[in-house]
């Protein structure tokens, strides 16, 4: 079975790069935590920072058009 030895050598390396890829993405994840920890000890709102990063995450067109509907849905509740 000479065929399936470098398949599974192959597999194996692209478990591992998951593997690690995983422990990256966690550590990453802890650090955005710790900021987000910082920033509510000096006193800022974490609930709103999380907001503004999607809204930066978002392209300008799609935040306005986000924007507008929300403005509208508020308007038809009586929030406006």
């Amino acid at each position: 079975m000479a065929d399936a030895e470098p398949t599974d050598d192959r597999l194996r390396l692209l478990i591992e790069r998951v593997e690690r890829l995983e422990e990256e993405k966690k550590g990453i994840a802890d650090d955005i935590r710790d900021v987000y920890a910082e920033a509510k000890a000096v006193g800022y709102d974490v609930k709103i920072m999380r907001q503004i990063v999607r809204l930066r995450k978002m392209k300008p067109d799609d935040r306005r058009e986000m924007e507008m509907v929300l403005d509208t849905y508020k308007s038809a509740l009586g929030l406006g």
